[in-house]
């Protein structure tokens, strides 16, 4: 006598495609956590009935215990910070995720040794069901923090000194060299660079894409000045390299905000881009096509970098175990080069 088949049991996912909703949202209606409309209620639960889907005990049991919230915290307290649109950028790519999730976004800034406790309180107690970091600076405590965390984390960006187990970065050294490469096949010999701060991963990472590039080409790649990735810092970098280095005939900047103001220094010592200096930035923010020259610049995706941070938070919060994830960068040519 033929033995019947057991039949396979539905996941979650299919619960949450029949019902519309995203994986995290039919999780929420299944273990009846807060902030989650009637609407998408009704839906899961229909979905529920009509796939015979049977919750797993021990995942319930933890689902329960969310709060219904997560932390995006920037080890930063800098004003200057907040005009860079990198950040709202990022922000917004967080959003368009969690907007799916009824889950609640709150910010830390967690430069202080005050903000560091509040923010370590609030995870030590679990007022938060996960944690996406970003902006951290050589031993930053933060990380250490991160390790002890009862919940979930995320990086945004590779620290400097250690890789973390679960992040989401842009290949920065690959597009600094994109960058330093064009501007040698523009025919420019006496090439410097612009850094952003040393101690985080994206500024090291990008003056050694731009060594890189130098280096292949047979190229002095010594010609360099420090910045701190705001329009001020690009305007102060770029008078020590005017000073340092007068027939400098490139620039390759690793941000587009020190690039608005290092393009603000040239015109003012009566420099032309490109005919007398080229100049390419780092990150393609919506104010690098109204510079004056449009500005040739790395594309970085950073709507994507929100949007795969907080994807992968959500995934760790369901069980997951996803894997790190580089985003491609690429050149964006327009009229400084």
């Amino acid at each position: 006598m033929a033995t019947e088949t057991p039949r396979r049991q539905p996941t979650l996912d299919e619960v949450a495609e029949r019902a519309g909703v995203s994986r995290s949202a039919a999780s929420r209606v299944i273990n009846n956590a807060p902030h989650v409309s009637r609407a998408k209620r009704e839906a899961v639960r229909r979905a529920v009935d009509d796939l015979g889907y049977v919750p797993n005990a021990t995942a319930r049991a933890l689902a329960t215990q969310q709060v219904g919230a997560v932390v995006l915290a920037i080890s930063g307290d800098d004003p200057a910070m907040f005009a860079d649109p990198f950040f709202a950028e990022v922000v917004i790519g967080i959003n368009s995720v969690l907007e799916e999730t009824e889950l609640e976004l709150m910010l830390s800034l967690a430069t202080s040794s005050r903000g560091q406790a509040r923010l370590e309180q609030l995870l030590r107690t679990r007022q938060a069901d996960g944690v996406m970091l970003m902006s951290l600076h050589g031993d930053d405590p933060l990380a250490t923090l991160a390790d002890n965390a009862s919940v979930p984390v995320v990086f945004g960006g590779r620290p400097l000194n250690f890789e973390p187990r679960y992040y989401v970065d842009a290949d920065n050294r690959g597009g600094a060299r994109l960058a330093t490469e064009h501007l040698v096949e523009a025919g420019r010999r006496k090439i410097a660079t612009i850094t952003g701060r040393l101690d985080e991963g994206a500024g090291t990472a990008r003056l050694k894409g731009f060594q890189d590039a130098l280096a292949v080409a047979g190229l002095d790649n010594s010609l360099v000045e420090n910045g701190d990735f705001s329009e001020e810092g690009g305007s102060q970098a770029m008078s020590r390299l005017l000073s340092r280095a007068p027939d400098l005939d490139a620039v390759f900047i690793a941000s587009d905000q020190m690039a608005i103001g290092a393009l603000r220094v040239l015109a003012q010592g009566g420099r032309s881009v490109p005919a007398d200096v080229a100049v390419v930035g780092f990150n393609d923010i919506s104010s690098a096509r109204h510079t004056a020259p449009p500005l040739t610049t790395i594309n970085q995706p950073i709507h994507a970098l929100g949007r795969e941070m907080a994807r992968m938070l959500l995934a760790l919060m369901a069980g997951e175990q996803p894997s790190p994830l580089i985003l491609p960068t690429r050149l964006v040519v327009r009229s400084s080069v």
